[in-house]
């Protein structure tokens, strides 16, 4: 690659460099080489006045905000108000963003282009150090956006002091904010797609099964355990859709409202607005800096996933519980006591019921944040940014465990079908029965509560009651009955769509491994 030098107004460099191997062939232009450049501005003894301004009392750096300023803030106001230790997770979108911007700038000629190529150029290596580490966060640079702006200056000088021309903070961190929530939205709904694999692969391992149906927590009906499994795949399609409908909302692109009213430079917003493949610009510069419902959609979103997962969790939970004995996890999935040798705890599944509160309550926060806040933009809502932090971690956390455990579990048969005959969980197909036989429903469940009052008497299962029994209640009971007790039988009777009859079952199953592409 041929040497090429460029210089600045901060120092001149005459001698030639080489281009590092990571700059990309679209960023192949005149540059400084960026460690030399950066320790002979550190080093020189003659400082030029951009620089000089850069430097406050008592050997503070300078706010790029603070011209108007002639003192600091305080230690404790600067520490209060920074938010670098947790907003530097936005640096690659703040990056992809001034990109995007400073070529719009060149192009409208607010920029030269030997400006943008180095701004550009300084942007790569700027992301080189901070995924390889070498990138030094700076408190007094109050955020990352602060940081990455004034690291670029430190670079490569003059040009770097363009790239903010036509933009603000506020709509700056509000598309870095909206680029980082479509990231989340689409790994969050990859794990999703996870755990519904993890669900329809044990329901495959579990055909026939029949368990224990619950309404009230008490025995209801019978159904497949293939039919409650897919219960939970269901809800979790629906919450992959509330996120993927809350990413076509939150798609718009705030780059250039600048502070709340827009700017009277002629700038291009679509350009920006599609070199980020934002659906467009949104149309109103006020609401683009002052709203949160993009980032409250999607924590609702994450808030209702999280109240499925932990449902599932309590459903474990409990069948893995001596009284249930339903299912055992494995060791690898299961935690002991302290000082109970004999414990085998479902932990993973009690944190999911248990972290679903702070997904919910991220939500809240949020929602409280932003109850009662005049328009425009406020720096309360700088506090936007660690509950969404929080819930994304902790609903991706819990996902994960969740489709780990479903992987780990067995389900114990013999154990279920001894607890099957509890609770008479065939009596609402023998009331079927006699409304097919022309008994009309409010009569025929009188008849059936009086068979299950006779069987509580007896100790026996409605299936064990002699024919004579039965026409006792009702004369219209004929052998035939026997085809509708039993829960095996019961089950067989389910028909309606969507019902937990085998054939229903059956194509809910052909469905999810098609959608899903289970091999």
């Amino acid at each position: 690659m041929e040497s090429l030098a460029i210089f600045t107004t901060a120092s001149f460099f005459s001698r030639p460099f080489r281009l590092s191997n990571h700059v990309s062939a679209k960023h192949r232009v005149p540059s400084l080489g960026f460690d030399r450049a950066l320790k002979v501005c550190c080093a020189s003894e003659t400082m030029s006045a951009s620089q000089g301004d850069r430097v406050a009392e008592k050997g503070k750096e300078a706010k790029l905000w603070g011209g108007r300023f002639e003192e600091s803030v305080t230690d404790a106001v600067e520490r209060f108000t920074e938010s670098i230790s947790y907003d530097k997770q936005l640096y690659k979108q703040d990056i992809m963003g001034s990109r995007a911007h400073a070529s719009m700038l060149a192009k409208q000629g607010l920029m030269s282009t030997s400006d943008r190529d180095s701004i550009l150029q300084g942007l790569d290596e700027i992301e080189r150090r901070i995924e390889d580490g070498q990138f030094v966060w700076r408190t007094d640079r109050e955020d990352v956006h602060m940081n990455i702006e004034a690291a670029l200056t430190d670079m490569i000088g003059e040009p770097a002091k363009k790239l903010h021309t036509a933009r603000s903070r506020n709509d700056q961190v509000l598309t870095d904010f909206r680029l980082w929530c479509r990231d989340a939205i689409d790994k969050v709904v990859v794990r999703i797609k996870h755990l519904q694999i993890a669900l329809v692969t044990l329901a495959l391992k579990n055909e026939g099964l029949i368990v224990p149906g619950y309404t009230h927590l008490q025995r209801a009906q019978p159904v497949l355990l293939q039919h409650l499994l897919l219960a939970f795949v269901e809800q979790l399609e629906r919450d992959a859709g509330r996120l993927q409908d809350c990413r076509v909302r939150l798609n718009f692109c705030p780059l250039g409202a600048c502070a709340l009213a827009g700017t009277g430079l002629p700038i291009d917003r679509f350009m920006t607005s599609d070199a980020l493949k934002f659906t467009s610009p949104l149309r109103n510069s006020i609401d683009a800096v002052s709203d949160r419902d993009f980032v409250l959609e999607f924590l609702s979103a994450n808030a209702i996933t999280a109240i499925h997962l932990s449902r599932l969790g309590e459903e474990w939970v409990l069948w893995a519980s001596e009284e249930f004995g339903f299912i055992t996890p494995s060791d690898s999935v299961s935690t002991g006591s302290s000082i109970m040798p004999q414990k085998k705890n479902p932990d993973p599944m009690e944190l999911v019921r248990g972290k679903s509160a702070r997904v919910i309550g991220d939500l809240v926060t949020l929602l409280t944040l932003c109850k009662g806040l005049p328009l425009a933009y406020n720096r309360d809502l700088q506090e936007d940014k660690e509950p969404a932090f929080d819930s994304v971690k902790t609903i991706l956390g819990m996902l994960e465990v969740s489709a780990e455990f479903a992987q780990n579990i067995t389900y114990n048969r013999e154990r279920i079908r001894k607890a099957l005959p509890a609770g008479h969980l065939d009596a609402t197909t023998l009331a079927d029965y006699l409304v097919k036989k022309g008994v009309p429903f409010r009569t025929s469940h009188d008849i059936v509560g009086r068979a299950v009052a006779l069987c509580v008497s007896k100790g026996c299962q409605l299936q064990e009651l002699r024919l004579d029994e039965l026409r006792s209640l009702d004369p219209v009971f004929e052998e035939d009955v026997y085809d509708f007790l039993g829960v095996e039988n019961a089950v067989k009777k389910f028909s309606s769509y969507g019902s937990t009859g085998s054939e229903c079952v059956a194509n809910q199953i052909d469905y999810w491994v098609t959608k899903l592409e289970i091999k």
